[in-house]
């Protein structure tokens, strides 16, 4: 099947959850389609990104902020931040491992506090099991993850779909106001595990100028964005 063939649906509009102004309604594949990693990979140069089985983007009318954004793992450089915090977190013991998603007993209690103290304002609070679950699982996919350890404690999980080429990250979660900064150090333990692999690209989701949240996305280089249709370097 080409992207051509694949039936979608269109949300209505209603706030949108990172720039209040403006309205946000997502385009996104209808169920019981026959997705595969082929597709995914096609779609990714469309703006889209998963949550559970299905693909999705933004199709906004009158904002087209959201852009898909990628590391060049090759060429990516440490910036002088970066490298005192892998100092720092090293002298706390924190180390990381990829592996197959976990249990839900394992990381629900991480998630929800994650979810409880960091995004009581977003669209995923209160936070619940399906929830989590919905994350963890793709019935066409093999989701794997990083997970983040200070010594034993795991501290820190990343959750990530399997390119042609490269890893998307789809989402991650950690424990709340540690010393460490934990979701920069799962974005840089995934940079690491690229590097390993010999993978060209580090997916990070949706860059959007005008959004705090997002902010930290750029400070990632060299990256490309995905900007009408095309991917544009940005050093």
């Amino acid at each position: 099947m080409s992207p051509q063939q694949l039936l979608f649906g269109l949300t209505a509009e209603h706030p949108c959850s990172y720039l209040p102004q403006q309205q946000e309604r997502l385009v996104f594949t209808l169920p019981e389609q026959p997705l595969d990693t082929d597709l995914y990979q096609q779609l990714m140069d469309y703006n889209f990104r998963r949550t559970g089985d299905q693909l999705y983007r933004p199709y906004c009318l009158q904002c087209q902020a959201c852009q898909a954004c990628r590391v060049l793992v090759d060429q990516f450089k440490l910036s002088t931040g970066q490298r005192k915090l892998l100092k720092k977190a090293e002298k706390a013991k924190w180390h990381w491992k990829f592996c197959p998603p976990g249990t839900l007993t394992t990381y629900y209690p991480l998630y929800q506090q994650y979810i409880s103290e960091i995004h009581t304002d977003g669209v995923m609070y209160p936070p619940s099991e399906e929830q989590l679950t919905s994350l963890l699982q793709c019935s066409w996919l093999n989701i794997s993850v990083i997970e983040q350890y200070l010594g034993t404690e795991l501290v820190g999980v990343i959750l990530l779909d399997p390119m042609q080429d490269g890893y998307s990250a789809v989402y991650s979660f950690y424990k709340p106001h540690s010393e460490l900064a934990l979701g920069t150090l799962a974005i840089l333990a995934t940079l690491f595990h690229s590097q390993q692999q010999q993978l060209p690209f580090l997916y990070l989701g949706y860059f959007i100028a005008d959004c705090t949240k997002m902010a930290y996305k750029a400070k990632f280089r060299p990256q490309q964005r995905l900007i009408a249709g095309k991917w544009q370097s940005f050093d």
